[in-house]
C-alpha cells in the first residue's frame, strides 16, 4: 500500500498580492501610461497592461477580430516579429527614501529584456515564473522609464531547435497541422510558455507576447513578510494543530514580535530575533472545535480568517492576511484482487471524483474576467462536480480560479505545464523548470482545492504508446533515445517531485495517464485516458466495459449552438464542411467523426441548425453512458473527468460549455449523471439492470418506481419497490429478462421510465430506450407551454400528451440561463424550467424570440 496523507489550508489571494501592508510598505501597480510598437517600426500605440500584443493590436484597430471567420490565418505574422512596451512612472520621496525598492514582475510572456531608465535589469525566459529585481540604485526622483523588449517565441524556438544535433519526436498529426511546428520543426517545446498558444486540436494558433500579470513597484523599510505556509499537523473533531511558516526579509538585525490572529482574536505571539536577509519563523497555532472544509456535495466550505503581523516597538511593520479551510486528503493506492486502487479519501471518506478537464478560457488569457471565472466554476458546481483537472498544456491559472474552487468546493487535479511532448533536459532548462515549479507551488500550496500535483499530460504515453521511443531509436539511434528519456526522467522523476517535497508535501503523480512512476497506463492501477471512442471509432457502448480505476480523460465532440455560430460566421459558411467551419474544427477527424457517430444513432438532420442540435445530442448521450458507467463501477472506478468543460474560442470541440458560456446538451446531462444519488437503468443483451449510486456518507431510504410506457402514454408494466440506498456505493437493485416484462409492446414505441422517490419527492429519474433514436417511432408532440414572470426570472411550464424527446428551448438573441434543456418529456407530464435573462425583457419579447423543438423536428 502506498498512501500519502496531507492536509491543505485555504488561502485567498488577490491577483496582485496576498498581504495588506502598513504605511511602512508602499506598493504600486504599474498599469498606466503603457504604449507598444513593433521593434522595426516607429509608431507607438496605446497598450493595456496586463495584456498581450494581439489584444493591443485589436484594441487599436490594427487587426480584425482574430476569431471571426478565417481571420486567424492572416494574423500569423504577429508571432514572427519582436515587440516593445514602455511606460513612465513617478517615484516620489516616500518611495525613494525607503531602504529597499524592487520591481516585482508577476508574469512576463515570455522572452523579455527589461530596462529601467535604459539600464538592463532583467532577462526573463519563462512565462510561468515571477521575477523580483532590486532597483533602488537605478530609480530616480520623479519620472522613471520602464521598457520591455519581447523577442519572438517562434524565432527563439527555431534558434534552439537548430542548435541541437538531434530532433525530438514529431507531434501528433493534429498538432503538427495547426502550428506546433514551424516549417517541419517542432518549436513549442523549447519555450516555457503556454503550449496551447502554438495551436491544439481544439484551439487556434496565437503565439502571444506581453505582460500577462501585474508589475508591482514595492518599497519598504525594516522588514516584510514575503510568504506564509500554514501546515496542518493534526486535525481531529476537537482541535486543529497548525504550524505557520513565515518567510520574513529583514534589512537589518532587529527584534520583532510575530503575531497571528484567528478571526480577529490573537492566537499566538512570539518575540523573534531577525537577522539581515531572509528569516524563517515558525508559529504554532491551534483551533478548537474546528469546522472542516468539504468538497461540493458533501458539506460546507468553512473558512477561517488568519492575520499575520510583525511588530516593532508596538508598530505593525508588515501584515499578511489569509483565509484558510481545514481538511485531510489521501490518495489511496492499495493492492486488491484486480490490481491496485487509485482513489481520493477526503476527511477520512472515499470520494468518487466527478468532473471535467479544464483549459484556459481564452486564447488571450488576460481577457478572462472574474465574472467568467465565477461562471465556469459555478457551472461545475451546478453540474454536481467536485473536481476539475487543470490540463498541462495551458497555464497555472490566476489566483481567482483557485479562490473560487476553494469557496465552491471544487478540488483541482493540478498538472505542471507539460503536454504531449518530450522536452529538453539541458541544465538551464531544468533549472528554469525548477524555479517555475517552486514559484507556483508556493503560490498555490495553501489552497484546499489542490488535490495533487501531476508532472505532465500524456508525455509518458506518447513515448511508449504512440511509437515515439521506437521511432527515435530507428531514425537517430538508441543513444539519442536514451538522451531524450534522461531529460524526461530528470524532469518528472527528480526535479518536480523534489520541488513538491521541499515546498509542499502534497501527493505527486508523475504523468497522466500512468499506472505508476514511469509505467504507462494499464487499466488496473493508476489513471487512464480513454480515446477508443472518438479516435478509435469504437461505439459508445464501450464506455460500459472500458473502465479503469480512475478515468482522467475521455470525451466526444459537438458543435456549438446556432447563436454561437452566428457570432463568427456568415450565412454562406453554414455547412460543416465550409472553409470557415473546418477552420473552427481542429481535430483532423473532427466533423466526419461527429457525423459518423451521429448517423449510427440518429436520422440525418434536415438542415444545418438541426445538425448542430443533433450533434450535441450525440455527444451528450454518449458521454452520459460513460459518466454513469464509471459511477456504477465504483469502488473499482473512483473518478470520471471528461474532456473538457470549456473552450478558448468559438469552435467545434469536446467542450460541454462553449466559448460564449452556452451550455451544450452534455452539460445539462452532467447535472443529472453526477447527481449525488443516481438511478441508472441499462440494457445488457436481453437483460434490464437498474442501478442506484449514492455519494452520500449516510444511507437513505427510497422507493424505485418503474414504468414500461408507450410513447402515446399507455402503461404496459409497472413495479414499485423500496430501496435501502447504501452510503457511498453503487448497487444493482433490480434485474430482469426483457421478455419477462408484461404486456404486448413494440420496442420502437416504448420506453422504461425509472424514478427514485426520496421523502415523497422525485429525486432522480432516468429513461431506458430499447433501440437507438433513429429506429424509434416518435410521435409528433403537441407542445403546450405557459410563461409566468417572477421578479427577474421567467417560469416556463411545458407539457405534451405524447412523448417529446429531447426538448430544446432556444431564446434566440436573448442571452440568459436556462435551468434545463435537451430533456425527454413523458406523455401527460409537465416540466417546469426557469429562464433568467441577462437584462430586463418583457414576456412578449421572450415569446417572440423563444423557440421550442423536439427530436422529430430535426428530420
Amino acid at each position: 500500500m502506498s498512501v500519502r496523507i496531507y492536509t491543505i489550508l485555504l488561502i485567498t489571494v488577490s491577483m496582485i498580492m496576498s498581504c495588506n501592508q502598513p504605511e511602512n510598505i508602499i506598493e504600486k501597480e504599474l498599469s498606466d501610461n503603457w504604449s507598444f510598437k513593433q521593434t522595426s517600426k516607429e509608431n507607438w500605440l496605446p497598450a493595456e497592461v496586463p495584456g498581450c500584443v494581439h489584444t493591443d493590436l485589436l484594441a487599436n484597430g490594427e487587426i480584425e477580430d482574430p476569431f471571426y471567420r478565417l481571420n486567424e490565418h492572416d494574423l500569423q505574422w504577429i508571432d514572427k516579429v519582436d515587440w516593445e512596451y514602455k511606460t513612465t512612472f513617478n517615484a516620489g520621496p516616500s518611495i525613494i527614501e525607503k531602504g529597499k525598492i524592487e520591481l516585482h514582475f508577476k508574469g512576463l510572456d515570455t522572452y523579455a529584456e527589461v530596462f529601467l531608465n535604459d539600464e538592463k535589469i532583467l532577462s526573463a525566459d519563462n512565462m510561468f515564473r515571477e521575477w523580483t529585481v532590486d532597483c533602488k540604485e537605478l530609480l530616480i526622483p520623479g519620472n522613471n522609464t520602464l521598457r520591455i523588449l519581447f523577442r519572438s517565441p517562434v524565432q527563439v524556438g527555431l534558434e534552439k531547435h537548430d542548435a541541437l544535433d538531434y530532433t525530438f519526436p514529431d507531434p501528433p498529426n493534429d498538432l503538427a497541422e495547426i502550428g506546433q511546428v514551424e516549417g517541419n520543426k517542432r518549436i513549442s517545446i523549447f519555450s516555457r510558455k503556454a503550449q496551447y498558444h502554438f495551436g491544439w486540436d481544439w484551439g487556434p494558433r496565437f503565439v502571444t507576447n506581453g505582460v500577462w500579470k501585474p508589475i508591482i513597484l514595492r518599497a519598504f523599510d525594516k522588514a516584510i513578510i514575503r510568504n506564509v505556509q500554514v501546515e496542518q499537523m493534526e486535525l481531529t473533531d476537537e482541535s486543529a494543530d497548525l504550524l505557520a511558516h513565515l518567510e520574513i526579509e529583514s534589512l537589518s538585525e532587529t527584534t520583532v514580535n510575530a503575531i497571528c490572529l484567528i478571526d480577529g482574536v490573537e492566537s499566538f505571539s512570539r518575540k523573534t530575533e531577525l537577522e539581515e536577509g531572509l528569516n524563517k519563523v515558525v508559529l504554532p497555532l491551534e483551533i478548537q472545535d474546528p469546522e472542516k472544509w468539504w468538497p461540493n456535495g458533501l458539506g460546507d466550505q468553512h473558512m477561517y480568517n488568519l492575520t499575520f503581523q510583525i511588530h516593532e516597538e508596538n508598530n505593525t511593520i508588515s501584515e499578511c492576511q489569509e483565509r484558510i479551510g481545514l481538511r485531510t486528503i489521501e490518495i489511496v493506492q492499495e493492492p486488491d484482487s484486480a490490481g491496485t486502487s487509485f482513489y481520493f479519501k477526503v476527511n477520512g471518506h472515499p470520494v468518487f471524483m466527478k468532473g471535467a478537464n479544464y483549459i484556459p478560457q481564452d486564447a488571450f488569457v488576460t481577457r478572462v474576467t472574474p465574472g467568467k471565472y465565477d461562471y465556469i466554476i459555478q457551472s461545475a458546481v451546478d453540474a454536481n462536480m467536485n473536481m476539475l483537472r487543470v490540463w498541462g498544456g495551458g497555464i497555472y491559472e490566476y489566483d481567482i480560479f483557485y479562490d473560487l474552487c476553494d469557496e465552491k468546493g471544487i478540488l483541482v487535479w493540478q498538472d505542471f505545464m507539460f503536454a504531449c511532448a518530450m522536452y529538453p533536459g539541458d541544465d538551464h532548462f531544468l533549472e528554469n523548470v525548477r524555479q517555475e515549479a517552486v514559484d507556483n507551488i508556493k503560490r498555490l500550496r495553501n489552497h484546499p482545492c489542490i488535490a495533487l500535483w501531476c508532472g505532465n499530460n500524456e508525455c509518458l504515453s506518447a513515448w511508449y504508446n504512440w511509437g515515439w521511443k521506437d521511432a527515435v531509436e530507428e531514425r537517430q539511434g538508441k543513444e539519442v533515445a536514451d538522451l531524450i528519456w534522461k531529460a524526461y526522467d530528470d524532469n518528472y522523476h527528480k526535479i518536480l517531485p523534489l520541488a513538491v517535497k521541499e515546498n509542499d508535501q502534497r501527493f505527486y503523480w508523475a504523468s497522466s495517464p500512468s499506472a505508476r512512476t514511469g509505467i504507462p497506463e494499464n487499466w488496473v492501477e493508476g489513471d487512464v485516458h480513454y480515446w477508443g471512442v472518438w479516435w478509435g471509432k469504437e461505439p459508445f457502448s464501450y464506455y460500459r466495459t472500458q473502465v479503469p480505476r480512475f478515468m482522467s480523460e475521455y470525451g466526444f465532440q459537438s458543435f456549438p449552438e446556432m447563436s454561437t455560430i452566428n457570432k463568427f460566421t456568415i450565412e454562406e459558411d453554414h455547412d460543416i464542411y465550409s472553409d470557415v467551419m473546418k477552420s473552427h474544427q481542429r481535430s483532423s477527424i473532427g466533423n466526419e467523426t461527429i457525423e459518423l457517430y451521429m448517423l449510427w444513432d440518429y436520422k440525418k438532420p434536415k438542415d444545418f441548425p438541426m445538425q448542430l442540435y443533433v450533434g450535441q445530442l450525440t455527444q451528450a448521450e454518449g458521454i452520459k453512458i460513460a459518466m454513469e458507467g464509471h459511477r456504477k463501477a465504483m469502488p473499482y472506478c473512483m473518478g470520471s473527468l471528461y474532456w473538457q468543460i470549456d473552450d478558448c474560442w468559438p469552435v467545434a470541440s469536446w467542450s460541454s460549455i462553449d466559448y460564449f458560456g452556452k451550455w451544450k446538451a452534455q452539460q445539462y446531462y452532467a447535472v443529472k449523471a453526477f447527481q449525488d444519488i443516481l438511478v441508472s437503468p441499462e440494457l445488457n443483451d436481453e437483460t434490464i439492470d437498474v442501478y442506484v449510486v449514492s455519494d452520500r456518507l449516510d444511507p437513505v431510504e427510497g422507493k424505485l418506481k418503474m414504468d414500461l410506457v408507450q410513447f402515446d402514454g399507455n402503461i404496459h408494466w409497472q413495479k414499485e419497490m423500496n430501496v435501502n440506498i447504501k452510503a457511498n456505493t453503487s448497487q444493482l437493485v433490480f434485474s430482469t429478462d426483457k421478455d419477462k416484462l408484461n404486456g404486448n409492446y413494440n420496442e420502437n414505441e416504448c420506453l422504461l421510465s425509472t424514478k427514485l422517490i426520496i421523502d415523497d419527492k422525485e429525486y432522480s429519474a432516468n429513461i431506458l430506450y430499447f433501440l437507438p433514436p433513429k429506429d424509434l417511432e416518435l410521435p409528433d408532440p403537441n407542445l403546450v407551454y405557459d410563461i409566468q414572470e417572477e421578479g427577474d426570472t421567467y417560469i416556463i411550464q411545458i407539457s405534451s400528451d405524447v412523448l417529446a424527446k429531447n426538448i430544446y428551448l432556444s431564446t434566440g438573441d436573448i442571452e440568459g440561463i436556462i435551468s434545463d434543456n435537451y430533456y425527454d418529456l413523458l406523455p401527460g407530464e409537465k416540466k417546469t424550467i426557469t429562464f433568467k435573462p441577462e437584462g430586463k425583457i418583457s414576456a412578449e419579447e421572450l415569446k417572440d424570440n423563444m423557440k421550442i423543438i423536439s427530436l422529430v423536428d430535426s428530420y
